[in-house]
């Protein structure tokens, strides 16, 4: 299959940054958009000590559709990697519009301008909670979805649904979707990781500001569900088994198939409690718990069944709990800043000048033309947050 470029959305957030890193290790070349200047800045920098790399960037809301539009007129690109998108499950029950607009309307947005450029393959990541409360586990792609229990996975299940309808009109469009089940830990290097500058949202981000000193607890919702020790069980899944996930979708064809659907994640679970008990034996760092209510939407136990992503796509899990909380951890106590040449307001949605080359481990100098760029209502509400995949 031949892949021109690959268009990532949401490329400054956590899963942007390692999905990157690893398109760009495995020859593709990359074209990066964001709506947060800083933050993409700082991962354009990171991004090249890790590759040696520079890729070329626009700072674009896909709130905008005539910012998408400029980026399209501007790039050649076959592929879309769809990563952009608000995340907090909790956030979601109390703005659900702000989630409706910036993960259904702005996927609408660039459905429309990517059609209208011909560009017909999109790698869409979706979440576990399309699924809902799993009536069997681990789950598998035909399990129900859409009986989500929170405003964020029917978002996910909406846009599926979008995607589905959209590759059924059009079977030289092709869709992937893949359904992340609680990516966690940190690029290996300790150069990547969850933003540190935001506020944390995941449980192991929260677990490291616990051991780092910058929390007294970590409060844990629910401590009377089925489950051994009381506290929820879930599948996770290392941030770089995730991007390997992505990249071996990208690069394998969907045959007589135009719309597939992958799980990536694990039928192996651990509690939250011996998550923390895990981390406490990497870090040396005791991590006091306190306990409340349930948190409306959440579930009990969650696995996945990634039996199709091995038989298609070749993927199979690589790394255990212990090395996400190692790489995690090296990461939260990292205080190395690679230096950006990319300054915040050369930033822009005209994107840099310079074309990344083809060969990895290779850079090359960007210039940038100086425009403001003012993210939408439903953007500025996220700032506090990390747009990119939730789980």
């Amino acid at each position: 299959m031949s892949v021109k470029g690959v268009l990532v959305t949401g490329a400054a957030g956590y899963v942007g940054t390692h999905a990157i890193t690893e398109l760009i290790q495995e020859g593709f070349k990359v074209i990066a958009l964001d709506y947060r200047q800083d933050a993409l800045t700082d991962a354009a920098a990171r991004i090249k000590a890790v590759t040696g790399t520079e890729i070329q960037v626009f700072c674009v809301d896909l709130c905008d559709k005539h910012e998408i539009a400029n980026v399209f007129q501007q790039v050649d690109v076959s592929h879309v990697l769809h990563l952009a998108g608000l995340k907090a499950v909790r956030q979601s029950h109390g703005s659900p519009l702000a989630f409706y607009n910036a993960n259904v309307v702005a996927t609408i947005n660039l459905l429309e301008v990517m059609l209208e450029h011909g560009v017909c393959n999109i790698l869409f990541s979706s979440s576990s909670k399309v699924y809902g409360t799993p009536s069997y586990l681990p789950l598998d792609e035909t399990h129900p979805t859409g009986a989500c229990t929170n405003p964020y996975g029917r978002t996910k299940y909406m846009v599926e649904e979008i995607l589905r309808d959209t590759a059924a009109s059009n079977q030289n469009f092709k869709v992937t979707v893949l359904r992340f089940f609680n990516p966690c830990g940190a690029h290996g290097s300790g150069l990547l990781g969850e933003d540190r500058s935001q506020p944390p949202q995941n449980l192991l981000p929260l677990i490291c500001q616990v051991a780092l000193g910058r929390r007294d607890h970590l409060t844990v919702y629910g401590s009377d569900y089925n489950t051994p020790d009381g506290t929820a069980v879930k599948a996770y899944t290392h941030i770089a088994d995730i991007s390997r996930g992505v990249s071996a979708a990208l690069q394998c064809p969907h045959k007589d198939k135009n719309f597939r659907v992958y799980n990536l994640g694990t039928s192996k679970t651990y509690s939250i409690l011996e998550l923390v008990k895990m981390f406490e034996n990497v870090s040396g760092k005791t991590v006091p718990v306190e306990f409340c209510g349930r948190k409306p939407g959440e579930i009990g136990a969650c696995s996945a069944d990634n039996s199709c992503a091995h038989r298609d796509l070749g993927w199979t899990p690589q790394f255990d709990l212990r090395r996400m909380c190692e790489d995690m951890w090296r990461w939260a106590t990292s205080t190395d800043q690679p230096e950006s040449n990319i300054s915040a307001n050369q930033m822009s949605n005209k994107g840099s000048t310079n074309q990344q080359p083809e060969s990895k481990g290779t850079s090359s100098q960007s210039k940038f033309k100086s425009t403001s760029h003012q993210p939408c209502q439903t953007c500025q509400l996220s700032e506090s947050r990390d747009i990119s995949i939730g789980n």
